[in-house]
Formats: C-alpha cells, structure tokens, sequence
C-alpha cells in the first residue's frame, strides 16, 4: 500500500516514544503516520521501569489499564557491599495513589501498549512497518521526506516531522546535528534470563560481589517470569566477547548461586551498554523536533532514559495540537524545547552522578565509592550516599509559559511551572483523582468557589465549548468534587476561593489566591482565542 502523499505529522521511529506521541495526538484529534524501520516490536528487555510520571501519561492515550495489570509495582530497594546489605530505600507513596511510584515491564510492551492505543483512532494515526527515513527537505512550510518502504522509495510531505528514531537517528544525521556531552567508558552487560522466583518486587544491587569480584551487579524481576540482570565488565574486556553465551551464563549462574535462586532457568537475551550523557542543544528545528533517544541520551541509572522520553511526547502532543488547530502560534513550540531541553540537563546531572558512583570511571571514583561502601556497613548516616535517586518529575522554573505567582504563601509544590501534584477525591462515592482531568484541555481547579465565582467559571468553559479541547472546570467543595481525605489541600496549599490553572500535560501555569474574572481570562487567551474578549450579553450593548 502507497504511503499518503501528505500528512500533517509524520512521525520517524515507531519505538515506545514515537509511539505514545502518536496515540496521543490522536486523542487531541491529530493525525499522524508513524514509520518504523523494524518489522514489530523490540525485542529484549530494554527499558524496564515505568514512573508514576510515565503511568499517567500512557493513560492519556488509554494505555495504562494493561500496564498496570501485567507490570509488576515496586517502591523500594535494597544495596550490597559483597554480601552485606548497606541500603534499603523507599520512594514516598502511599496506598490512596492512583499508580506505584515504578513498574517493572518489558519495554516491547509498551510499545505494544501504546500501539494498541492507537489502533483506538484508526483514521487518525497510522503506523507503517519496514520504511525508514532516507533523506529530508526542510522549508519553511513543512518537510519533504525520502522514505524507503514497500521495496520502494516514497515521497512524502508533512507539516511538521518529529525525530522519534533513537540514540542513532537518521533525521538527526541527515540535518547534519551532533549530541554534544560525554560517553562512559564503563560496560555492562545486560541479560534477561526466565525463572521462577518468590522474591519481592524490588531494585537489587550489589557492589563488588562475591559471585562476580570487582563487579557491580543489578537485578530487577520482569513479568513472565523474567529476571533482568546487568552486571559491569572489567576495562580490559572485550565487549563482543563478554557478550557470548558461554562468558556470560556461567557469571549469572555463579550470582544465581550466591542469593539462592535455584530454580531451572534459561538465557532470553544478551545485549551491552555504556552510559551516555547526550543531548541536542535544542529540539526544535524549524518544522523539525526531536524527542526521546534521537535528541538525548540519559544513563540507564536512575532509570531517566524511557521516562524522559515519554515526558517528552506527553509535553509535546498538546503543543503541537494546539498549534496545528489554530489554537495557538507556532512559538508555542519553542516552549517544548526550553523545557525538555532542561528536563534534559537536570536528568543529565542526575544520571552522571549515578554513573559515577555505579561504574567509576577512573581509580579516584572507585577509591571514594569503597570508603562510601565499608562506611555504610558500619555508619547508617553515610547510607544515604549510594540511595540510586529514582527518576522524578522536573519542574519547569524557567519555562515561558509560566504565569507570575499569585499565590506565592501556598507554598512550593504546586507553583507555577511544578507538576500539578495529585490527589484521590471523591465525586459522590465515586473515587477519583485530579489527574484524570490532564491529558485534554487546560483545566481549572477551583477551591471551594463562592457561587459567584462559580457561576463565572462556568461561563468561561462555556465560551470554550467550540475549540477542540474545551476548558474543564473542577470544583472542590459544595456541588463539585470532595476532598475527603485533605490531600488536595495539604499538596495544593490553597485557601477557599483560590484558582490553579493547570495545562494539559499536568503543569502548573498559574494560581491566585482569589482572582478576578479578568485575570483568568487574560492567561486562557492565548490558548482560547474564543474567550480573548468577554462575551457580550444581549441588552449590554
């Protein structure tokens, strides 16, 4: 089948990223073609653990029920030195939040996951198997791209093209851009292995093992009955060697042996690893933006790499919506590379720490982390040096779309430019959660509105019930939602009467403490052009 000779978006690289951006641009009424150069979905384990972050934007798209019902939740880990225990950590949750603060899956699966959220919208988002970009044509209008697909090479013309095709992108190369930062010299070697275990769901690690001397080791269970098991090779190894069968089963049974795991098991899949700290200067380029692996490369420690990159499609597809229905300019778009170019160096940072410490990469490294290890066994305040500091959600301090702070005294957590904290409520004897509302139109969360305020409120959404994605109004106390358990008060820091106005992605854009009619319509303006004037009652005039 011909590939269409235009689109409005078009899409390089079908893995998770380019996937999840597609389902949800989709949902905001955008259609896209997605190429993948591959014939189906990855295969090994890959990118294994999902943030609550991650959770909430697969179900914008509809992809979470699945996760959540295969994946296997942890919230905690545990640290060795040799065959001692020196960590044991919990990330904050709770047992009224909507998803585990990290899942463990398989990373074909989410790719599945997402696919089939596409499938959801059929004449909006396509995916073609075995074509991949051949070369480009960028104005100022759109691009023309070269893709080789169906034995054939096909010409096609879209508005915008989004670099979604990995840590080797072939847009990225055809534009001539370069990542710019710096590569580890350490390996590891990763392998998924099948057997039976009745082990908690938790991160392991080990720092210098008896099993496998001089070694750092991690392990993670997978659904299926999949251990992960990344362990570093010596300097002087070489990588297609330590990657045999016969290198690496014995080093997995030696480590099986020594924790008691004695179950028959079998190799699924071997593959190698060095950490990357990467990333494109910016991620617009005219018409042409990137995201997930082909605009940056994070270190797996931390488990930053996936989580970033489906942060990315989640900032992304609302902007890109908003833009392609008119609803906005496209300068909106430079906004999505400030911020996930700064999401990006904060990971960065982050992710080089953890590197340091999880493969030293030179004699001092490896001198400080020992003394931090044989410290730890003996001193429990030093213990919070090796905590692996989990990937988390980045506040955008500095993003251009962030509203001066009307109600600075709520505190820090929900100002402008921090992610939207959740909160479990109720609707009747309904549960229900504030981020149901995210991954559609701007919302406003009101406080406890006086019926005047409410009756204003209303009369905003209403003057929005033309544009795709109206404006959604939540309202907490009397006739709207109930905040029956004080988290919506105690995370938002608000006062009765006060306004949060929360994007699309879940960010804050601006809250007040209690502001006039003016004020809100003056920040909704450039993304509601409907209600730039106030509406003019008849007999008014």
């Amino acid at each position: 089948m011909p590939l269409p000779a235009h689109v409005p978006v078009l899409i390089a690289g079908g893995g998770p990223v380019g996937l999840t951006l597609a389902a949800l641009l989709a949902e905001y009424g955008i259609a896209s073609l997605t190429v993948e150069a591959d014939d189906d979905y990855c295969s090994g384990s890959r990118a294994i653990c999902i943030s609550r972050r991650s959770q909430e934007i697969l179900s914008w798209a509809g992809a979470d029920k699945p996760l959540t019902a295969t994946g296997l939740a942890w919230t905690g880990g545990r640290s060795y030195f040799r065959d001692r225990e020196v960590l044991h950590f919990e990330m904050p949750h709770d047992p009224l939040q909507r998803y585990a603060p990290m899942v463990n899956i398989q990373q074909y699966s989410i790719e599945e996951y997402a696919h089939q959220a596409m499938q959801r919208h059929p004449d909006l988002a396509a995916l073609q198997w075995s074509a991949r970009v051949a070369g480009l044509r960028a104005d100022a209008d759109g691009v023309t791209v070269e893709i080789d697909a169906e034995g054939r090479r096909q010409t096609v013309r879209a508005d915008w093209l989004i670099a979604c095709d990995g840590g080797r992108s072939t847009v990225r190369e055809a534009m001539g851009l370069k990542l710019e930062g710096m590569q580890y010299e350490g390996r590891y070697v990763i392998v998924d292995i099948e057997q039976a275990s009745s082990r908690p769901v938790e991160r392991l690690a080990w720092f210098d093992p008896p099993s496998n001397p001089g070694s750092t080791l991690l392990m993670h269970r997978q659904p299926g009955n999949v251990w992960r098991v990344d362990y570093q090779i010596r300097d002087d190894e070489d990588p297609e060697e330590a990657v045999k069968p016969e290198n690496v089963l014995p080093r997995v049974q030696s480590h099986l042996d020594m924790i008691g795991e004695t179950a028959p098991w079998k190799p699924l899949w071997i593959s190698v690893y060095n950490a990357k700290c990467l990333t494109l200067a910016q991620y617009r380029h005219g018409r042409v933006l990137f995201a997930g692996d082909a605009g940056h490369l994070v270190p797996i420690f931390g488990v930053r790499g996936l989580n970033s990159g489906l942060d990315d499609a989640g900032n992304l597809a609302w902007k890109l919506a908003w833009v392609l229905q008119g609803q906005a300019p496209d300068s909106l778009l430079d906004s999505y590379s400030v911020e996930r170019v700064h999401a990006t160096r904060q990971n960065l940072a982050y992710g080089a720490k953890s590197t340091e410490f999880m493969a030293p990469p030179d004699f001092g490294f490896r001198l400080m982390r020992e003394a931090a290890l044989r410290l730890a066994l003996v001193d429990e305040q030093v213990r919070p040096l090796i905590n692996p500091r989990q990937s988390a959600p980045i506040s955008y301090d500095t993003s251009p779309l962030n509203l001066q702070d009307g109600a600075p005294q709520a505190g820090w957590a929900a100002a402008p430019g921090q992610p939207a904290p959740d909160a479990r409520l109720q609707e009747g004897a309904t549960p229900r959660y504030l981020s149901e509302n995210f991954g559609r139109g701007f919302v406003v969360l009101a406080l406890a509105p006086s019926a005047a305020q409410a009756r204003e409120l209303e009369a905003l959404a209403a003057a929005t019930q033309t544009a795709p994605q109206p404006l959604r109004i939540v309202r907490i106390g009397a006739d709207g939602w109930d905040d029956a358990h004080g988290q919506l008060r105690q995370r938002h820091g608000g006062t009765d009467g006060a306004i949060t106005l929360i994007r699309p992605d879940g960010y804050v854009l601006g809250r007040w403490s209690a502001p006039d009619i003016a004020q809100l319509r003056a920040a909704l303006a450039p993304y509601y052009p409907s209600i730039a004037q106030p509406t003019i009652q008849k007999g008014q005039a």
